[in-house]
């Protein structure tokens, strides 16, 4: 199958939130601690003032927490994860140079134009947005070319770890319409060949050929017929969880008119009919249009889940120090 995608994570997606951060309150620097390093990796070191500037338009939510040990427990998390995060910068910077990957000034301003077209906001509507969020413009610019960098490198380094077949798409298909028919109702009729619950082996297999031999002359005109003269029955209207999951699995696999294969249940063997559905509230489009897009969302968490796998690989390699 040809899927054409790109194989980089949506880049508006991910700089989207750079415009939609809560408003901070400015932090007051403690007096006795203008400037020092918090971490060191490798070789390159990470300053408490990126630390405050990262963490800085979240701390207004944290400071209203009313109880003193909380506040300052929220604060020491909110420290701890914007400096993992930072140390996973450091390291993406670092593999970029290597790799002699550059994130361009037009790569930034389109990234951006991406993201003001979004919001649906002029040029100067767009920097007040900014600036009201804590940030300058030229700190907003900053953090686009990282997070840019961050894509092209572990674009580069993971797409090809990353392999969506035409199968796994089908797959997933099959599976959501199955989810969608689960909250839709079945009109259906069965023949039924009963077993004891102590039936042996050999009894299952000759109800199972039975019921194979019996399916091989049914169609939707005869089916009534033959279910009266062997056994069965209308069932009505089924909702999901009204039979045991094999039989329920067995009618979400038929369009209306079709007839199953023999399944076995907890007291026989069944051949369904499947009359009527009644349409739910999740619609599925074929395949046909729906494999495109089911396609980006594997690939995208695919490539998410592979792009954690690689900084832990890198932090793994790395020599990292933590300034307490």
């Amino acid at each position: 199958m040809s899927l054409s995608r790109s194989s980089c994570v949506v880049v508006s997606a991910c700089l989207l939130a750079l415009c939609t951060l809560p408003v901070a309150a400015p932090v007051a620097a403690s007096a006795e601690i203008v400037e020092r390093v918090v971490a060191v990796v490798n070789d390159d070191a990470i300053f408490l003032s990126e630390l405050r500037r990262r963490a800085g338009p979240f701390l207004e939510q944290v400071a209203a927490d009313p109880d003193a040990n909380e506040r300052k427990a929220h604060i020491k998390k909110l420290y701890d994860h914007f400096l993992s995060e930072l140390v996973d910068e450091q390291l993406i910077q670092q593999t970029a140079r290597k790799m002699n990957i550059n994130v361009s000034s037009v790569d930034v301003d389109q990234a951006i134009e991406n993201v003001r077209n979004q919001n649906t906001l002029s040029t100067e509507q767009f920097w007040e947005a900014v600036k009201g969020q804590g940030f300058t413009e030229k700190q907003y610019r900053e953090d686009v070319r990282k997070q840019l960098l961050r894509l092209k490198v572990t674009n580069q380094r993971v797409r090809s770890r990353v392999n969506i077949s035409e199968d796994t798409v089908k797959d997933e298909y099959d599976d959501r319409v199955r989810s969608a028919r689960r909250r839709q109702r079945f009109h259906a009729e069965h023949l039924f060949l009963p077993l004891a619950a102590t039936a042996s082996a050999t009894e299952v297999v000759k109800a199972m050929k039975s019921a194979q031999e019996l399916k091989k002359g049914l169609s939707p005109e005869t089916f009534e017929a033959v279910m009266n003269a062997h056994g069965g029955g209308d069932l009505g209207w089924l909702d999901q969880g009204d039979l045991p999951e094999d039989l329920e699995n067995a009618l979400l696999a038929l369009e209306p008119g079709q007839i199953s294969e023999p399944v076995r249940g907890p007291s026989g063997v069944h051949v369904f009919w499947l009359r009527e559905r009644q349409a739910g509230g999740i619609s599925v489009p074929p395949f046909a249009q729906a494999k495109e897009t089911i396609y980006r969302e594997l690939l995208d968490k695919q490539m998410a889940k592979q792009q954690d796998l690689f900084l832990a690989e890198l932090r793994r390699a790395a020599v990292i120090d933590l300034k307490p």
